[in-house]
């Protein structure tokens, strides 16, 4: 089968198109002929280094197509059934042999991209802001990155919580794509302090919860921006990871929280699993959720997508197409 393959980290151009063996279901696996691959910053991350793989490896952990083959064990899915998943290695291929307890079967409603442009962005919106802290009428949040693939999700989540919704982004085009997906208030960080904005716009108070995707640049003033004990949820970190610092900055800006929370530890049960994908499911069939599928690149164009991830110039969900799709 086609692939895209990394021997060791480094930038895009490590990610090489090749051949390799299709890999056959083991037991409690299904192997699973992608017909859309999410693009993901923990691509960028275990492609360059900064969270480790073994090498050599085939990055990608979300994905969405048909089983057609079905492992000892695996009796909850059949040749021909539509599914979809996060977090199972080697998504940048034709095939991927994928744990059954990980897959979700796809309503016919909804395509195999909106499937995979739903399950890691989406269900990394869905437990931030209804488990991370549960956002309800009253609440104010500030959203990093607002027009990115979580951001657009997490903002309109958001407001069907109730919460009024602050957003960052860098242009025009992407203040309007936030509007759209519902902000209350969008600062233009290239133009303005985004704690000075959200201390203003909070009445001095500060907001309740800022998810912050960023990470680097954005830390410190994402402190700044919160209410006595507010929490940081910090669940990204696209400008670079946060270096240490004193906790003891938690008790003098206010008694704050703060979490680095990851998705698997989110969708660790079956049940849980089922919860965010069957809300966000719903939530697309029904209208009231809406996807930005901002481009979508043939597998073997795969480090140009990575390059235009880390350019931030990108908005909504990257895709990549394998060739048998």
């Amino acid at each position: 089968m086609k692939a895209i393959q990394v021997l060791g980290p480094g930038g895009p151009d490590v990610l090489k198109f090749v051949d390799v063996p299709t890999p056959k279901a083991g037991r409690g696996e299904a192997l699973v002929r992608l017909a859309a691959i999410g693009v993901n910053f923990i691509d960028v991350y275990q492609r360059n280094g900064t969270y480790r793989v073994a090498f050599p490896a085939i990055p990608g952990s979300e994905g969405a197509g048909t089983v057609e083959q079905v492992g000892e064990g695996a009796a909850d899915f059949r040749d021909g059934d539509r599914v979809a998943y996060a977090g199972a290695p080697g998504a940048y291929a034709e095939y991927a042999c994928v744990p059954a307890e990980q897959l979700v079967r796809i309503p016919d409603a909804i395509s195999f991209q909106d499937a995979a442009a739903t399950m890691l962005q989406g269900m990394t919106a869905h437990y931030l802001c209804t488990s991370t802290f549960a956002l309800q009428g009253g609440n104010m949040a500030l959203i990093h990155a607002g027009a990115g693939g979580v951001g657009l999700l997490l903002t309109q989540l958001a407001k069907a919580r109730g919460a009024t919704v602050i957003t960052t982004v860098s242009t025009a085009e992407k203040e309007a794509l936030s509007r759209e997906a519902g902000a209350d208030h969008v600062i233009r960080y290239t133009d303005s302090d985004f704690a000075a904005e959200a201390r203003r716009i909070s009445g001095g108070r500060g907001v309740d919860v800022v998810y912050d995707s960023v990470g680097k640049t954005t830390f410190e003033k994402s402190l700044d921006c919160l209410r006595p004990r507010g929490m940081l949820a910090l669940f990204g970190a696209s400008s670079g990871p946060v270096p240490p610092f004193d906790p003891q900055t938690l008790n003098a800006k206010g008694s704050l929280f703060l979490t680095r929370p990851t998705l698997a530890h989110y969708i660790a049960t079956r049940e849980e699993l089922e919860w965010r994908s069957r809300d966000l499911f719903g939530a697309l069939r029904r209208g009231t959720l809406k996807l930005r599928i901002g481009q979508t690149y043939p597998l073997e164009h795969a480090a140009r997508a990575h390059t235009d991830l880390e350019s931030r110039r990108t908005t909504g969900k990257l895709l990549l197409i394998p060739p048998l799709a």
